[in-house]
């Protein structure tokens, strides 16, 4: 079966927080969720741009400020869904920053790292309570196959001070949205409600690319109409993470053509590095510790 949005079930009666979803995937994942009955959320840096996406979307959608370079803001984001939210079914935590020039988010961490991966941890942990209830509800977490590419975890230099790469470090941040993920899923386990599903857009045609070196940017710009496909089917993976009855927690979700590059989702795998066990525990350690966030939820139940 290919996977459209066809496919997608009516959500009447849910609410979907979507971090990034302004422009790009995360509009295109917003519009489709709100067109079939959700209470979209949109919550974005640029509280202006995202009342102008809101204004393209047919449905119930409200805009809330979220800078995930700033854990303040997180929280205060988090504060706020809570004050006027008493559940969530969806949290898809799709913004990012790709291939940026070495810079740090107002609490000190690699750009890259701090957003895409440390703002997401924190944004989840803060709000994980008002989804445990919910039967059926879904952290979805965007990756990328760039998890692939000089992609570690590198406990020594976390934050990139002794060198910097701006595709080994996006590498890394999208390898910790994996691990993140897959141990997020056995600490729910036990809980028996909320699962945590991973999805890639394989290579889109979106604003994501606007940090890379200018010959990659012009190359892949000339290469567009072979090597990348719409943002609309890009939120695919994304969107079937987040509605499939079939899904099961810990799965990873991804286009079905040639290296995933573009085509309808299906569930991949994703590196062998990725469900390296010791390595997704210490991260998720050393992510409450740098956050300050500590989840609902004990530790993962024992895998034989």
């Amino acid at each position: 079966m290919k996977w459209t949005e066809q496919h997608i079930p009516r959500q009447d009666g849910r609410v979907a927080v979507i971090t990034g979803a302004n422009t790009g995937l995360g509009f295109e994942t917003a519009k489709r969720l709100a067109e079939r009955g959700a209470a979209v959320v949109l919550a974005v840096r640029d509280t202006e741009k995202g009342e102008l996406a809101a204004a393209r979307i047919d449905g119930d959608v409200s805009v809330r400020e979220l800078d995930l370079t700033s854990l303040d803001s997180v929280r205060t984001a988090a504060a706020g869904l809570r004050a006027t939210h008493p559940r969530i079914d969806l949290l898809i935590n799709n913004a990012g920053v790709m291939y940026t020039q070495k810079q740090t988010t107002r609490d000190g961490f690699e750009l890259q790292f701090g957003t895409n991966h440390l703002g997401h941890f924190a944004f989840t942990g803060l709000l994980l309570d008002l989804m445990l209830p919910v039967p059926g509800s879904r952290v979805v977490t965007v990756s990328s196959t760039g998890h692939r590419i000089r992609a570690a975890i590198h406990f020594d230099d976390l934050q990139w001070e002794r060198s910097y790469g701006r595709a080994a470090a996006y590498g890394q941040s999208k390898l910790a949205n994996l691990m993140f993920t897959y141990e997020l899923q056995r600490r729910l386990a036990a809980h028996g409600t909320t699962t945590a599903v991973a999805a890639h857009p394989g290579v889109s045609n979106t604003e994501l690319i606007r940090n890379s070196p200018p010959i990659a940017r012009g190359l892949i710009t000339w290469l567009a109409p072979v090597i990348t496909q719409t943002a609309a089917a890009g939120a695919l993976p994304t969107l079937r993470a987040a509605t499939d009855p079939s899904v099961l927690g810990g799965q990873y979700y991804g286009p079905d053509g040639l290296a995933e590059v573009r085509g309808h989702p299906r569930l991949v795998t994703s590196s062998p590095d990725s469900y390296d066990l010791a390595v997704q525990q210490r991260l998720w350690a050393v992510s409450e510790d740098l956050t300050g966030v500590r989840f609902p939820v004990g530790r993962a139940v024992a895998v034989a």
